[in-house]
């Protein structure tokens, strides 16, 4: 077994691990304890001798303290499972060695193509080796890169016991593309005080604001009739969802906003003359942002039903999750550490937010505050999907650096 990053990566990446957002089980696919059972193995290799894979697919492991201060108890945290968004099945990495520059054609699809004017990170990779996949299934940095970083790390901690830290926790999720990674975690078993998820994209990059996120289910029962005895009779509930739709903001739309602009987003829709169901996701960075645009798209489809008033609809909002920010500005240390850590490690830190969520919004306010570090993925969720070397080794000597900071500040 080799354990550069990586040599890791590759091995990670061309495990099937993707969940199923139409599954009950946790995990929702078997497949992902497939990684787990792997990933336990290199751990206990590492001599992580409480390494284990629970019955709900979560990796668990510990870095014993090798100091005599009393540090608080940080854990690093990365997700196991790929996006159903796209095929991870049969992934073939391809590297590119010593970038020189351009657009990449990928050798499996010779129509997708990972062009610079696209991806204007690739400008900073010049000379690195880039990793993508050959163009017919997604790559799995997201997030295969933070357990490979993560692995790294633990194997250099382990094996150079002049760096000093303290206790370090180590957990690897199922489901977070599902939005269900934290499920059942057990965060008594786990005994941290802080986490962080190595979740993020630009190297240099730490996240400690994401989107507040709900979900919205609206149903409509229309009047369903033979269409040949329909006039004035007929209200059809696929004509009612779609002129919900149509009138949607156009200007609060994922396609049209960006930055800190939240948006409603139809991510579903099913129905026949009688019913219809429409689901929506609804991104702000405040509540109050979220509440004006729920009552928004609720005002919508009122106006829409006044002109089937034979017709009824059912709105229920579901809370997805929460911006982290609230939670994480209580202990502004957790995110100064990391600051700290991505500067010793080389780069100029870039303190921002997720136009997004990762496992650490809901850890947040389970009572783990988590921001989001780095892994050095772009394109996530696509075949367009590219990771370089020199960026998930900027990882690693972050996840390095801030394990000493904390000792060093205890």
């Amino acid at each position: 077994m080799t354990d550069t990053v990586l040599d890791r990566f590759l091995r990670y990446v061309v495990i099937d691990t993707q969940s199923d957002p139409s599954s009950s089980t946790q995990p929702t696919t078997e497949k992902q304890k497939d990684l787990g059972r792997i990933l336990v193995d290199e751990l206990l290799e590492i001599g992580l001798s409480d390494a284990h894979l629970d019955e709900h697919g979560y990796v668990y492991a510990t870095i014993p303290a090798n100091s005599d201060k009393a540090v608080p108890v940080i854990c690093f945290c990365s997700h196991m499972d790929t996006a159903p968004d796209f095929s991870g099945t049969d992934v073939k990495p391809q590297i590119v060695r010593n970038y020189a520059g351009g657009d990449i054609q990928l050798v499996g699809d010779s129509s997708r193509v990972i062009r610079v004017a696209e991806h204007p990170e690739l400008n900073n990779q010049i000379g690195n080796d880039i990793v993508t996949t050959d163009g017919t299934t997604l790559l799995g940095a997201d997030d295969k890169a933070g357990l490979a970083e993560i692995m790294t790390a633990a194997g250099v901690l382990v094996d150079n016991p002049d760096i000093r830290h303290g206790t370090i926790k180590i957990l690897f999720t199922p489901d977070e593309e599902v939005g269900r990674g934290v499920n059942k975690v057990d965060l008594d078993k786990l005994g941290a005080d802080f986490a962080y998820t190595m979740d993020g994209e630009t190297a240099g990059h730490i996240e400690d604001e994401t989107f507040s996120a709900d979900g919205v289910e609206i149903g409509i029962t229309g009047v369903a009739i033979h269409p040949g005895f329909a006039k004035d009779r007929m209200e059809n509930a696929i004509k009612i969802a779609g002129a919900i739709i149509d009138r949607l903001p156009k200007d609060l739309a994922p396609e049209t906003t960006e930055g800190r602009q939240g948006f409603i987003h139809p991510v579903g829709v099913t129905g026949s003359m009688e019913k219809a169901s429409l689901s929506f996701i609804i991104r702000d960075f405040t509540e109050e942002g979220l509440a004006e645009k729920e009552a928004m798209l609720e005002t919508i489809v009122k106006q829409v039903m006044s002109a089937y008033p034979a017709s009824t609809y059912h709105f229920q909002v579901t809370e997805q999750y929460r911006n982290m920010k609230t939670v994480l500005d209580r202990h502004p240390e957790i995110v100064e550490n990391a600051l700290e850590a991505v500067r010793r490690a080389g780069m100029t830190p870039v303190r921002g937010s997720i136009r997004g969520g990762t496992d650490g919004s809901r850890l947040s306010f389970m009572g783990l505050p988590c921001p989001n570090i780095f892994a050095g993925g772009h394109a996530f969720h696509s075949p367009l999907e590219w990771v370089s070397r020199q960026d998930m080794e900027k990882a690693v000597a972050t996840i390095v650096e801030l394990a000493k900071i904390w000792e060093e500040r205890a």
